[in-house]
């Protein structure tokens, strides 16, 4: 495993300007906080949200979530094998006490990618151009909003959240091509919810049986 801080300039003076704004607006503050911690229960909750308001009979939408959810899965076992073969410092162990404000407590394992960014980007990814856009484009605010929070609260270099971008965003990628094999699995989850082709079929049926 290699060990590298690799502080450069952009860096330096991206992190110092975002995490520069914290601690003097306790509404922003917690703000940021709520997104750079809870962004997986962000996203299970939208998940759940656009499982069910989708119609009852789209399968397809609903199997772009399955993906778009396995698409962070990924992103995040990338990190994983990135973790363990670069070791990066988190920059509040880096830089000199009273320089940055860090907001939250975290543990001081590898920095980069970041797992929060790799996620969002992930679930965002996963979605491009083949879920509706209203979903789209809303993983793909809050995983932007997720990656400055990181930065924000100050337990990320901005290069390790754009690093987690482009992980995420590979992740997105990658994870359709095995579409195929995962739609059988989709259908059959949709179909335990009664969600599926056939919904349109009963609801036709219900309301045939009551004109008689």
């Amino acid at each position: 495993m290699f060990h590298v801080a690799l502080i450069n300039p952009f860096d330096t003076t991206v992190y110092h300007l975002i995490n520069g704004l914290a601690g003097h607006n306790s509404i922003l503050d917690h703000l940021m906080i709520f997104f750079a911690k809870d962004a997986l229960e962000i996203y299970a909750l939208l998940f759940v949200i656009a499982w069910f308001a989708l119609p009852k009979r789209d399968i397809e939408h609903r199997h772009a979530l399955v993906m778009a959810g396995l698409s962070g899965i990924v992103a995040l076992l990338i990190n994983v094998i990135i973790s363990h073969i670069w070791f990066r410092p988190r920059p509040f162990t880096v830089f000199s006490k009273g320089s940055f404000t860090q907001l939250i407590p975290h543990s001081h394992d590898a920095s980069f990618p970041s797992d929060h960014a790799s996620g969002s980007f992930g679930f965002a990814a996963g979605s491009w151009g083949y879920n509706t856009k209203w979903i789209s484009w809303t993983f793909s605010v809050i995983a932007i909003i997720v990656m400055i929070a990181r930065v924000y609260v100050g337990v990320h270099y901005p290069t390790d959240v754009i690093g987690g971008m482009v992980v995420g965003i590979i992740s997105g990628k990658m994870t359709w091509r095995f579409s195929k094999y995962i739609l059988p699995i989709s259908t059959f989850v949709a179909k335990l919810f009664k969600f599926g082709p056939s919904a349109k079929v009963v609801k036709h049926t219900r309301q045939k049986a009551r004109s008689v």
